[in-house]
């Protein structure tokens, strides 16, 4: 997988980056404890330094269809590559 896609609400008192920032770390924890090996190479390094957020705009059933064609379309893709 090269990228991932959310749908996320977070509080008023949160800010962006705060958010993308706990967000990145804890996974990448979780990640690196459940599969120690993907560690090798990587050092403590398991996100890109940058993200996307758009906040305004956008409806939000437009960026969930968006969400969803992109997964059927990994789908496609993984099939394809096997």
């Amino acid at each position: 997988m090269d990228h991932v896609h959310m749908y996320v609400k977070i509080p008023p008192k949160l800010s962006v980056s705060e958010f993308m920032g706990y967000l990145k770390g804890k996974s990448a924890l979780m990640v690196f404890d459940r599969f120690p090996q993907m560690k090798q190479g990587r050092g403590r390094h398991l996100w890109a330094r940058g993200y996307y957020v758009s906040t305004v705009g956008v409806n939000k059933d437009v960026i969930r269809e968006y969400i969803e064609k992109q997964e059927e379309a990994d789908i496609i893709e993984d099939k394809a590559s096997q």
